[in-house]
């Protein structure tokens, strides 16, 4: 769009210095047309080269003020009788240029306001409005508008285009690793979870246990997170966790999350599944439950093993044993989040997790 404008400025300077040279002998003063036309022609060359470096707000302004200026010189180089019959000004269509990159720069309310300052200065050089000044400046205020209007579709179809690269990118390096899994580590959790049945005691546990991890390892491969704009579907990090004894309960329609977030809540709580498996017993379940209020997301970790005091969690932090402290209570802080933990000795646990959506 910025080399748009540096070709319709360089093509507006060629026709207005046809102009100029034309009339030059008519004029009141005809050296001043030459200066305004080296002015033009200086500006325009600093302006390709400066919009292909920077495009600061004082240079845009600079570029709008420069072309009021210019319409306003022409009551002084043109003659009165020349004006009144509805001559053009000196820069004709060069001064759309700076609208147009008041519409590049700052969108449709920028060109408006950059359409309406050239409009003014065309309205006080001429000194009336006839019909094609009237109609000069209705082009001008729909080009100001519309050209911003159409940048802020390109950006967005450009960042709709770079998430759409960045989610193939990374969907086909998932479906590269998860074929390399598929291929070693899920082979040998099969392999152990059958072997550790057919020997019994001990190893079937271990069997068990290997069965489990198969089958959370699988999903997880097999369904990628949802990302659309930096979210993420939570969903697809808590349901991998389901397991033989663990139960995953979420809603039908997407939990989007920034990124961080969600990724704070899924490792949060499959921390609090780990405990389950080390401290509530061989024997327990455990019960994940997503909901989304709409200002609030909780996500809860229910068990039904042995317990522990009320007090266990001090005194282990006291004691310097930071588990639950730093990897569930401190990954939901630094996301603005909280976590509660109620546990009673022989009734089970609960660890809930929010975060507000805000």
């Amino acid at each position: 769009m910025w080399r748009a404008v540096a070709v319709f400025r360089l093509v507006t300077l060629l026709y207005a210095g046809v102009l100029i040279l034309r009339g030059y002998a008519g004029y009141a003063h005809p050296a001043g047309g030459v200066l305004v036309f080296a002015v033009m022609a200086g500006w325009s060359a600093l302006t390709v080269v400066a919009y292909a470096r920077t495009r600061t707000r004082w240079l845009v302004a600079a570029d709008v003020a420069l072309a009021v200026l210019v319409i306003l010189s022409t009551r002084w180089i043109d003659t009165a009788a020349h004006i009144d019959q509805g001559a053009a000004t000196l820069p004709v269509s060069w001064v759309a240029a700076s609208v147009l990159a008041c519409a590049v720069a700052g969108g449709p309310w920028a060109g408006l306001a950059g359409a309406a300052a050239v409009s003014a200065a065309d309205l006080l050089e001429r000194q009336a409005l006839p019909q094609n000044t009237f109609n000069g400046i209705v082009l001008l205020l729909i080009a100001g508008v519309v050209g911003g209007h159409v940048v802020r579709l390109l950006l967005r179809a450009e960042a709709t285009l770079d998430r759409a690269a960045r989610i193939e990118a990374a969907t086909a390096e998932r479906e590269r690793i998860a074929r390399g899994i598929h291929d070693s580590v899920l082979q040998v959790l099969a392999l152990v979870g059958a072997r550790g049945q057919e020997l019994g005691g001990a190893a079937a546990e271990l069997g068990r246990l290997a069965g489990e991890q198969e089958k959370a390892l699988r999903a997880l491969v097999a369904g990628a997170p949802a990302y659309d704009g930096g979210q993420v579907d939570l969903r697809t990090l808590l349901e991998p966790l389901a397991g033989e004894r663990i139960t995953v309960s979420c809603p039908a329609n997407a939990v989007p999350l920034p990124a961080a977030t969600a990724k704070a809540l899924g490792a949060a709580a499959g921390e609090a599944l780990d405990n389950v498996r080390r401290h509530a017993g061989p024997d327990a379940r455990a019960w994940i439950l997503l909901e989304d209020d709409g200002g609030t997301v909780t996500v809860s970790v229910r068990d039904d093993g042995a317990g522990f005091a009320a007090d266990r969690l001090a005194q282990a932090v006291q004691a310097g044993r930071l588990g639950v402290a730093q990897s569930i209570v401190g990954r939901m802080r630094e996301v603005g989040g909280e976590a509660d933990v109620v546990s009673t000795p022989g009734r089970g646990t609960e660890v809930e997790l929010r975060v507000p959506r805000h």
